[in-house]
């Protein structure tokens, strides 16, 4: 990719976030939104409203913010999936996290109702979720890697039935819409409470995954010949799995379940830069980010009421799958 290309793909997601900042039902134009990040720094001369400050830095920064995290977060956390397993089709809640995370969250509105402790419980199971398939994949046997796709598909399974089972108990008339509204996954209550307990999460395992991007390549050789070369494969792939589940519980926690972004992006990254993941790694956390925020901003904007991530991000991406699929005929693109 040309040094020009490079740049414009990481102005982007930059370029996405100052145009988020008036896009809504609530509009505030650019110039203002410049001049209010403005004086926070500099003495400006106030041409805007009380209102338009609030809007601009107390609901619209921490949801931009957690956007642009969890956008890049889980393509970058696909990606390496993507790479670690050798299959084109893998997400990053292959292995259950989504389903433990959704089913902690779920019964921490059943219990607790939308707080802090429903976060903290998400997170919890989500990290409980990743534990019962390494159960179950017997992972303390050097286990073949197809037996935790395997294991990931049960997890998935029984969290989702207990997902189920929470809606099922729950209150009509006000638990079970709040439990539903939130599984499609939403950044409309982002507040910055929710931006320091994923944030920080998020991205520590994206560097992690970043600083392990050249490795991952190591992992398309047989294993001895990536022993000869001094790689411990097996510690690698926990590694690996222990930053993109960090990542995706994490999301998870804050937003809810948002789908296809973790398989699609990867594969728009894959289309740009070819399958060197020193490359597609960086380059999904930039289209990723960007892509998420675009998503947020037409959930938002769309409609009156706002509408799920989970059924936008679905609505585009199954059909550019279906498209990716036919033009690879089952290859990577």
């Amino acid at each position: 990719m040309k040094r020009w290309a490079k740049i414009v793909l990481w102005l982007l997601p930059i370029i996405i976030a100052m145009i988020s900042f008036s896009v809504g039902r609530f509009d505030v134009s650019l110039e203002h939104v410049f001049k209010i990040f403005a004086s926070q720094f500099f003495d400006v001369e106030q041409t805007w409203t009380e209102m338009e400050e609030r809007v601009v830095l107390n609901i619209r920064l921490p949801r931009i913010l957690l956007a642009l995290l969890i956008g890049g977060g889980l393509s970058i956390a696909g990606a390496s999936f993507q790479g670690m397993f050798g299959n084109p089709l893998v997400s990053p809640d292959i292995l259950g996290v989504s389903a433990g995370a959704g089913f902690g969250a779920s019964l921490g509105i059943l219990l607790f109702g939308q707080n802090f402790t429903t976060q903290v419980m998400a997170l919890a199971f989500g990290i409980v979720a990743i534990g019962f398939t390494f159960l179950v994949a017997g992972a303390k046997k050097n286990a073949p890697i197809f037996m935790f796709v395997l294991a990931g598909v049960i997890t998935s399974a029984l969290f989702n039935a207990l997902i189920s089972l929470t809606k099922f108990v729950a209150d009509p008339e006000e638990k079970l819409p709040a439990i539903t509204y939130w599984l499609m996954g939403s950044l409309g209550t982002a507040t910055y409470q929710d931006v320091m307990i994923a944030g920080p999460l998020i991205i520590i395992g994206m560097l992690i995954l970043y600083g392990l991007r050249w490795r991952l390549n190591i992992l398309t050789l047989p294993e001895d010949e990536a022993k000869s070369m001094g790689i411990s494969v097996t510690k690698l792939k926990w590694v690996i799995i222990f930053a993109a589940t960090l990542i995706t519980a994490a999301s998870v926690a804050v937003a809810g379940i948002v789908g296809w972004v973790g398989l699609i992006i990867p594969h728009v990254a894959r289309m740009l830069v070819g399958n060197n993941n020193q490359y597609v790694l960086p380059v999904s956390i930039a289209i990723g980010s960007a892509y998420l925020l675009a998503i947020d901003n037409l959930a938002r904007s769309i409609t009156a009421t706002e509408i799920p991530l989970s059924i936008l991000t679905a609505i585009i991406g199954a059909p550019f799958f279906a498209y990716l699929l036919r033009r690879s005929r089952g290859g990577w693109t």
